[in-house]
């Protein structure tokens, strides 16, 4: 009786935790992904047409690499924060 009731305990607690897993996702890898994609976009287009100071240019390049290293590893939602911050700082050197 005690091994089934282990069993159980195991089981649920299995069950509990596999739930709690990917909680640090919340649907943002697709969010992280799009953010990341239009920051390198609108960098690359400022760069193209000389638009705003290098300075700024180099400040969001490194936030963006930085966000593709929190993507790498799973961290979606400071990438979101770091994709928004190089977009930001690309925007305003408009």
């Amino acid at each position: 009786m005690k091994l089934a009731k282990a069993i159980l305990i195991t089981v649920i607690g299995a069950f509990l935790l596999s739930g709690c897993a990917d909680a640090g996702d919340r649907g943002l890898g697709p969010v992280c992904e799009s953010r990341l994609n239009a920051a390198q976009s609108e960098l690359s287009h400022a760069k193209a047409n000389s638009v705003g100071k290098s300075i700024d240019w180099a400040r969001a390049a490194t936030l963006i690499a930085a966000a593709r290293t929190q993507q790498q590893f799973d961290e979606f939602e400071n990438c979101v924060i770091k994709a928004d911050r190089a977009r930001e700082i690309i925007a305003g050197s408009k």
